[in-house]
């Protein structure tokens, strides 16, 4: 039971980590590159459907590991996993206080309603995912350490 929740966890993690990565280095660059209003509206679209799915990601992320913690608590790795349920849980906090206003703001404007700052705060959004990024990197990182 405990090996079918590793894995488990490691790969719910891992696409995680996968599909922020993409953002940060592949697809926020793409719509950053694209003339006129485009990307602006892409990282609207962008903040609309990941910002539904993202929070049980996270979520759920971390409930997985909790539960791999707990269940494997007799076993080697265990510090390993409960440091990356507590980077798992910063992610959450940054995400809640950081990064979540901004896309709050950002999923609902249009080439007609955006502030002067939308660039500004898209660029902050972005600094502040990169350190997310390297957050549930470090703790996807811890868990596939505690595997071996």
């Amino acid at each position: 039971m405990l090996n079918a929740v590793q894995v488990f966890t490691i790969v719910v993690v891992g696409l995680m980590v996968g599909v922020e990565f993409s953002v940060a280095f592949v697809i926020n660059p793409i719509l950053n590159a694209l003339p006129g209003d485009s990307g602006q509206l892409g990282r609207s679209h962008g903040g609309r459907m990941l910002g539904a799915v993202m929070p049980f990601w996270y979520v759920g992320s971390l409930v997985l590991v909790a539960i791999w913690a707990v269940a494997g608590r007799h076993h080697g790795g265990t510090g390993l996993v409960v440091t990356a349920a507590a980077l798992l849980v910063l992610s959450v906090v940054m995400s809640v206080a950081l990064l979540v206003p901004i896309n709050n703001r950002g999923k609902a404007w249009t080439p007609e309603n955006r502030p002067e700052d939308w660039k500004e705060q898209a660029n902050r959004w972005d600094r502040y995912h990169y350190v997310r990024v390297a957050v549930i990197v470090a703790a996807f990182a811890l868990l596939a350490a505690a595997l071996v």
